[in-house]
């Protein structure tokens, strides 16, 4: 198994040898740490939690007896009936005899354990899998196989884990052949889906035929025979293979250290020695032992060299000592202090979940394939900035140093799964369809909390929308990345503004091809927009040259394309105020029919819920009037966008009168105004935050609040407030922000910070393109309601 992280404290030998103190490398973390991280509270990293509540006297009695009879007698009748009425569906074993832990060798069942428990950890924090590790103690292959034979029907799959070859070939193939789950040795096939994504991708860069490369394989464990097996199902040819174990090349006719899965390896070519085996070699793969290679190794392979040093905690060769004998190579290692790591994680969380969701008879090749593709495919994604953040704030693109994603890439888990499920169900393993892979992916969405839901459908409604959302400062970096996501996930179609040449450029140097984006340079098209300009603005002031000298300008000119119906809507904002771009929108878009005043709110996402707060944006001291129509725009806007019932807390220091004040009797009459206006939102004030959230508070000391402390939209008294804590919670709640969405324009106008990451233009575009669908149908309602307006004030 690679590791995903193991304390560089020890030199850690293959076989049962004893591990010796590490003077190569520097201390990261002391041993007591470790041991601390270990014991301190409850021992262990993992627990059994109840997923149903057991409080009361029928609880008990539906989780055992008498109630727990009747799913009982449901699976006699249909044991399929146990992936519904049991965990069995999500519930994967991890069996180890521990004689090849990390590295460690064979340290005996019980001394893996912590690695065991470790692994089910990473089951649940990536992909929400949970894991019972069984710690076997025999050597005895054949007590294993039937230890796991007896113990399947409590599991949807088993992870074979730390089981030394050759054995370990012979209990998972036939454990595989008896059992209808996945059984899946990590070992073996997690490095090599891993391996072979990166070396996809580094053949990709260096332009060579996969069937062409000649590939040297140092090591002849589970690891490195299930990376070659691996290697041939991508396009590697046999003949192109040479393995070496600790007795140099296996070739034809050896007949010392042999065994039948080398026999499968062995090479007919005159290569005897490591030297020999790497002369012109394309590419080379370590899972061996540490400082195996050297400089004339690297010197020795072919032009353009691809080098995998996968050896734990030190790699054959250092990335540094590689990159200094030829500047031309590619390499990844095992460690994350090195580009391109290759660490299992990317895998195994993922393909289980993949498999289990479809409930899939076995984990087969087409699996794995799918499973190498989706990674290799992601790798050449744009990176989100908190990918990038977490390491540092490098610049992560695809390159030669950025081959396979990275261990913590959320979207990992909806690249990889949906291809492994998707492959079994074509592939005839999987015993339930997904009829909706979008809906599919939304939920696995939800493995990372309930929060990344709500941009998850928003997402899927501005596909729907399929609107044109235009850019006016489309030569920004963040612009142009967050064009190409819009174009790749389909969300909107981008039409970016600025000198097209340049955008081109900067979309190369990023690596983006914006395929389908729209580019406008103003200058271009100035005289056609400057007429049109004119036409509006002439009863305003404006000359005939100074429309013209605006319609160059790439805000003015996008706001006008936008006022046309060229565009649908605008977001601007990362090099100019929100006056600069709020402005001129203003004047050419103008505020809907009967609205007042525009105000600015923000959709505030936390792990477990997502709030939204009004108006953390334009107002700086709303009156009880202003207020009010904050909170109506507010509540019409998260019921169309979002698909949420609004329930609106008028925030103040005072609750229900606790407090006489003017500030807190403004807040008060805004609520009496609001809820006049629109009788039907859950509108309540004057109330303070604690009672608008706390459910329990709200239940003992205001039972007659309508909220019942469950409050989602929080309408500030003043842009102070509002703005203070809408960056409290960015800063120390580390709650995702969308926006601000600018409410009560015509046309959809939203406004980016300076600071705006790409993930946030790409969901404040996505809220844009449902406001313009929205749109027609609003102005509609606003005709509708001032035609009955006006009716009204006739019969008076």
């Amino acid at each position: 198994m690679v590791n995903p992280g193991i304390p560089r404290t020890l030199i850690l030998e293959a076989g049962p040898r004893r591990a010796r103190k590490n003077k190569a490398m520097p201390r990261t973390i002391r041993d007591q740490d470790a041991l601390d991280y270990h014991s301190k509270g409850k021992p262990g990293k993992i627990e059994v939690v109840p997923t149903k509540p057991c409080f009361t006297q029928r609880d008990l009695s539906l989780a055992y007896s008498p109630g727990v009879a009747v799913p009982c007698l449901e699976i006699e009748k249909n044991p399929d009936d146990a992936y519904n009425y049991t965990s069995k569906g999500n519930l994967v074993a991890v069996i180890s005899n521990g004689t090849a832990v990390l590295g460690l060798g064979s340290i005996g069942a019980l001394a893996g354990k912590p690695v065991m428990e470790g692994k089910g950890v990473l089951f649940k924090r990536f992909a929400d899998v949970d894991v019972f590790d069984i710690e076997v103690d025999t050597l005895d292959p054949e007590e294993i196989i039937r230890c796991v034979e007896l113990i399947a029907p409590t599991f949807g799959g088993i992870n074979l884990e730390d089981i030394k070859a050759p054995e370990c070939f012979e209990i998972e193939r036939r454990l595989q052949e008896k059992l209808d789950i996945p059984v899946f040795h990590d070992d073996q096939h997690g490095t090599a889906i891993i391996s072979a994504a990166g070396m996809l991708n580094a053949l990709e860069i260096v332009g060579k035929d996969i069937a062409d490369v000649s590939v040297v394989f140092m090591g002849a464990g589970a690891a490195t025979m299930g990376c070659a097996e691996h290697f041939l199902n991508v396009g590697v040819r046999r003949e192109n293979i040479v393995m070496l174990d600790r007795a140099g090349v296996i070739y034809k006719g050896r007949d010392q250290h042999m065994n039948q899965w080398k026999e499968r390896w062995a090479s007919d070519t005159d290569a005897r020695t490591l030297e020999d085996a790497m002369k012109g070699a394309d590419v080379f793969m370590g899972l061996s032992v540490g400082n195996l290679l050297n400089k004339d190794h690297v010197r020795s392979m072919a032009d353009s060299p691809i080098i995998f040093a996968m050896a734990n905690p030190d790699p054959e060769i250092t990335y540094y000592d590689a990159k200094d004998a030829r500047s031309d190579v590619i390499m990844a290692t095992g460690r994350s202090d090195y580009p391109n790591q290759v660490n299992n994680v990317l895998g195994f969380p993922f393909i289980f979940r993949g498999a289990l969701d479809v409930r899939a008879r076995a984990i087969n090749t087409e699996m794995k394939l799918a499973a190498s593709r989706a990674l290799a495919k992601l790798a050449k994604q744009d990176v989100p900035d908190n990918v990038r953040k977490a390491y540092g704030g490098e610049d992560i693109r695809f390159g030669p140093d950025y081959i396979i994603p990275k261990p913590i890439d959320p979207r990992v888990l909806i690249w990889e799964a949906p291809a492994v499920a998707r492959t079994a169900v074509e592939t005839g393993v999987a015993r339930i369809q997904i009829s909706d892979w979008d809906e599919y992916r939304e939920n696995l969405e939800r493995i990372y909390g309930p929060s990344r839901n709500v941009v998850r459908r928003v997402v899927r409604k501005a596909r729907q929308a399929e609107k044109k959302i235009i850019f006016p400062e489309g030569e920004e970096r963040n612009i142009i990345r967050a064009a190409q996501v819009l174009l790749d996930d389909r969300i909107a179609r981008p039409l970016l503004v600025g000198n097209p040449e340049r955008i081109r450029a900067q979309a190369a140097d990023l690596g983006l091809e914006l395929e389908g984006a729209e580019f406008v340079n103003p200058r271009e098209d100035a005289e056609r927009i400057a007429k049109r300009l004119y036409e509006l603005r002439a009863r305003k002031g404006m000359l005939p040259h100074e429309a013209l000298s605006q319609a160059k300008s790439p805000l003015i000119n996008s706001v006008m394309r936008v006022y046309l119906d060229e565009a649908d809507g605008i977001v601007c904002g990362l090099n100019r105020t929100y006056a600069e771009t709020l402005g001129p929108s203003l004047g050419i878009l103008r505020r809907k029919e009967g609205v007042k005043k525009v105000s600015g709110m923000y959709v505030i996402v936390f792990q477990d819920r997502t709030l939204f707060f009004a108006d953390a944006t334009v107002n700086i001291d709303p009156n009880a009037e202003d207020l009010a129509e904050i909170a109506l725009l507010a509540g019409k806007t998260v019921r169309t966008y979002f698909d949420t019932e609004p329930r609106i807390a008028m925030l103040s220091f005072s609750t229900f009168g606790s407090t006489r004040h003017p500030f807190t009797e403004k807040v008060r009459k805004a609520t009496e105004m609001a809820r006049a206006l629109d009788p039907t939102l859950s509108i309540e004030g004057e109330i303070q935050a604690d009672a608008a959230l706390n459910p329990e508070m709200v239940e003992r000391s205001f039972p007659n609040s309508i909220l019942k402390g469950n409050a989602n939209v929080l309408v500030f008294p003043n842009l102070n407030s509002a703005n203070i804590a809408y960056k409290l919670m960015e800063r120390l709640a580390k709650a995702e922000i969308i926006g601000p969405i600018i409410m009560g324009v015509r046309k959809p106008v939203s406004v980016l910070n300076h600071w705006s990451t790409v993930d946030q233009i790409v969901n404040i575009s996505a809220i844009t393109a449902i406001a313009a669908s929205r749109a027609p149908e609003l102005r509609k309602e606003e005709a509708i309601r001032q035609q009955v307006v006006e009716r009204s004030e006739k019969a008076d």
